[in-house]
């Protein structure tokens, strides 16, 4: 959709903010650019709906070279979305979404249709609708310039900073919020930051560059984190990469051990056996229909006699197959067993992830 070949962008006063850059951003894709102030990261994407002209090199989008493009034409077919939002503080709301389409000449039906639309889409209710900017928080401000670059259905987004401006909680409520909505519409995205951690939970593909517009990595955030180029990207992926690339990676990647299982029913001497035979002083207690009761302490099991006259605790965190492997090392962290709970179907027990696994697969 984007293709960027050998560009530069040299200023008057002889700076280089841009040198000889070259990657493509699929069509649907999340494309991250990421690294230092003054590395070039936003002019790059500026260069994309001209408000920054390239001084060599080629930029094309959907197979045109946009130097050929008139740029108010080519900025109607690209969503621009800035940290400081940017909404007209006069207009209430619904103007504020219709902007683009009035531009375009839209009708006030079409247009009003739309503004609903819109709003519900980003999660703001109907109510803002006649609102100024000034009666909203930060973070329902930012939604509304979500909205306002939807407007008229672009197939590109251009995203500058656009959760920079607000605390860290609704920050990454935010980013929960988007990359829900990126799943429905599905749309071409650049996005700058300095964040490398929103960079990799964000980007489909992430671009790193370093001061004076170099393009040092462009990868998937997996194959960056598990293969940085240089020093200089593994130094700005940061220390904990191998705890960064656990977030990326889904508890189905890896297969989860039987674990020392018994049922209620069992005896106490057979929780004692199973948990000897496991390593362990615990077992895991689940039902006939491999419903998870919790877990119990293999020697007061043969105290009782009976493993369901034990005390049953439960495992306070779970994982399932789609959240990510640094959520189970969150819960063998806060599990007094030191091992992640893996169930489906509510709580159908399909067995337990060990650190051991995570070592292996961060190995």
């Amino acid at each position: 959709m984007i293709s960027f070949e050998s560009v530069t962008k040299r200023f008057p006063d002889g700076t280089t903010a841009v040198n000889d850059v070259s990657f493509e951003v699929p069509e649907g894709d999340l494309t991250v650019l990421v690294g230092p102030s003054g590395c070039g990261k936003t002019t790059t994407l500026r260069m994309i709906n001209r408000m920054i002209e390239a001084s060599g090199g080629h930029i094309t989008v959907d197979g045109r070279d946009i130097a050929t493009v008139d740029p108010p034409e080519l900025r109607r077919r690209i969503g621009y979305v800035i940290q400081q939002i940017g909404l007209f503080p006069h207009r209430t709301i619904g103007e504020n979404i219709a902007t683009v389409p009035a531009l375009v000449g839209w009708d006030k039906r079409r247009t009003s249709q739309r503004v609903g639309e819109l709003l519900e889409l980003v999660g703001l209710p109907a109510e803002v609708h006649d609102r100024y900017p000034h009666q909203l928080s930060g973070g329902q401000r930012q939604r509304v310039g979500v909205a306002r670059a939807l407007a008229v259905d672009p197939p590109i987004m251009l995203m500058d900073e656009p959760f920079g401006a607000v605390d860290p909680i609704v920050r990454s409520r935010l980013q929960d919020e988007f990359l829900r909505l990126q799943q429905e519409v599905r749309k071409t995205i650049v996005f700058v930051t300095h964040d490398i951690d929103e960079a990799i939970k964000m980007g489909d593909r992430i671009a790193i560059f370093r001061q004076g517009g170099h393009l040092e990595q462009y990868a998937p955030p997996d194959e960056l984190l598990a293969e940085p180029a240089n020093a200089f990207v593994a130094d700005f992926l940061g220390a904990e990469r191998g705890l960064k690339r656990l977030a990326l990676i889904p508890v189905s990647a890896v297969k989860a051990e039987p674990g020392p299982v018994v049922s209620p029913d069992d005896d106490g001497r057979r929780a004692v056996a199973v948990a000897d035979a496991y390593g362990s002083d615990w077992v895991v207690v689940v039902d006939g229909d491999r419903r998870l009761r919790g877990w119990a302490r293999a020697g007061e099991s043969a105290e009782r006699g009976r493993v369901g006259d034990a005390e049953l605790r439960p495992f306070q965190l779970q994982v399932r197959a789609d959240d990510s492997l640094r959520a189970a090392l969150n819960a063998m962290v806060q599990s007094r067993t030191g091992v992640a709970v893996r169930v489906s179907d509510g709580d159908r027990y399909e067995g337990i992830v060990t650190l051991e696994l995570l070592s292996k697969e961060i190995s």
